[in-house]
């Protein structure tokens, strides 16, 4: 699942991942949500720079930046080149499972790729056992016996596998930290390092339920972790992307520093113009930012990228864009373009929302409602308004419903 986003700010992180938890025992709850912020400390894409060959140090390079832009065949290839050359070891095979992920990914709502992942996570866990019953303090394969560990137990979240998500994570966790302990300068490892300082300072405090549980685990500093993603963003090697990335979503969706998650999005996007969740990123940032025209831009070529079926843009995405290009008409006075638009994400909405209407659903049948009443439909309105209190709230949508059915929108 995607992002879900109101017209201007974000929902918060538990919507932006598929991952849900509201209907989940409450006793479960305390399990997922702690597995899913210590999943993020070992689920990045963070390797140290443990292939002594520069040739094959190159080609993993090279794979990994074919892998964020989306071409995961030739990735597959460089990484299936490592495997070759270097059979004994497990980057190739640990990031060629990155490739199988990626393409989960990318079509997300599609599970039938996903025991082919889990297959080649375990014979990652299982090379990386064998190497660590030799050598107990061999970094390497610590590292990527947690990375491993830690994206099945991700999958496993995605697809509601709770207990053994949480159990991946308990697993992961000591794996990565000691990884750190014998690697304290390496800048690809201190991503992970951030990333559960951060999350473990900001989910408690947002979720306070989780609070309770924390006496089991260290303690989260979110300034610190915010300071160690800067570091890894601009010194890691093989992590410096993930990090960017991990940077550009606190800054947006916590921090509510837009510029700088802007100016990260087009570093992003520039260099990996196929990459989806980059492209979309400038287009929630210039609207936070209220750079609206330029914005109009970039949802305009997300739509058509989604119309052409282009690798990375799938349903979530145009829902989206065609949210966001309704708005933008809507604001211009464009009511007729405005409704195909808003139509068109209605109808994505109802094939996403898994669980209940989203805020794309909600805001969009309010902004109908509103064009109705300019247009002087106002029974039509009505109907808007009472859909959108059906729903949950969003942002004010409640409050302007009742507002509306008070009193008829009317243009300025």
């Amino acid at each position: 699942m995607r992002g879900e986003f109101f017209i201007t700010t974000p929902l918060d992180l538990a919507s932006m991942y598929p991952l849900e938890y509201r209907d989940v025992d409450k006793k479960l709850r305390y399990i997922y949500l702690l597995s899913a912020f210590l999943l993020l400390f070992v689920c990045s894409k963070v390797q140290s720079q443990w292939l002594d060959d520069p040739v094959l140090d190159q080609r993993v390079m090279h794979g990994i930046d074919k892998l964020y832009n989306y071409e995961f065949d030739r990735a597959d290839s460089d990484f299936t080149d490592v495997i070759r050359l270097r059979p004994d070891h497990p980057a190739g095979y640990f990031f060629r499972a990155m490739v199988q992920w990626e393409r989960i990914i990318s079509n997300f709502d599609d599970e039938s790729q996903d025991d082919k992942l889990y297959q080649m996570l375990d014979a990652v866990i299982d090379m990386c056992e064998k190497r660590l019953d030799e050598h107990p303090n061999d970094v390497t394969s610590m590292f990527f016996n947690g990375g491993a560990v830690g994206f099945r137990g991700r999958l496993r979240a995605n697809r509601g596998k709770w207990l053994g998500a949480a159990n991946d994570g308990m697993v992961a966790l000591p794996l990565v930290r000691k990884a750190y302990e014998l690697e304290p300068n390496n800048y690809d490892i201190l991503l992970g390092i951030g990333i559960y300082n951060y999350y473990a300072s900001v989910v408690p405090d947002r979720y306070p339920f989780v609070k309770p549980a924390m006496i089991f685990f260290p303690s989260g500093d979110r300034k610190k972790g915010l300071e160690q993603l800067r570091q890894a963003a601009q010194n890691a090697k093989y992590a410096k992307v993930e990090a960017m990335y991990f940077l550009m979503q606190n800054y947006f969706v916590y921090e509510k520093d837009y510029a700088n998650a802007l100016e990260l999005a087009r570093k992003l996007h520039t260099k990996y113009p196929n990459n989806s969740m980059f492209h979309c990123y400038i287009g929630r940032c210039l609207v936070s930012t209220g750079y609206l025209g330029e914005a109009k831009d970039i949802f305009a070529d997300i739509d058509k990228r989604c119309f052409k079926k282009q690798l990375g843009y799938d349903t979530y995405d145009a829902r989206e864009a065609s949210y966001y290009l309704g708005k933008f008409d809507f604001m211009a006075g464009r009511f007729d373009e405005a409704l195909k638009y808003l139509y068109r994400s209605d109808e994505l909405s109802r094939k996403t929302d898994k669980e209940e209407p989203s805020g794309f659903m909600s805001l969009g049948n309010l902004l109908i409602g509103m064009i109705y009443d300019a247009q002087g439909k106002r029974q039509d309105a009505i109907q808007q308004y009472k859909k959108v209190l059906a729903m949950k709230e969003y942002e004010d949508s409640h409050k302007e419903s009742k507002k509306y059915l008070e009193k008829p929108y009317a243009r300025n």
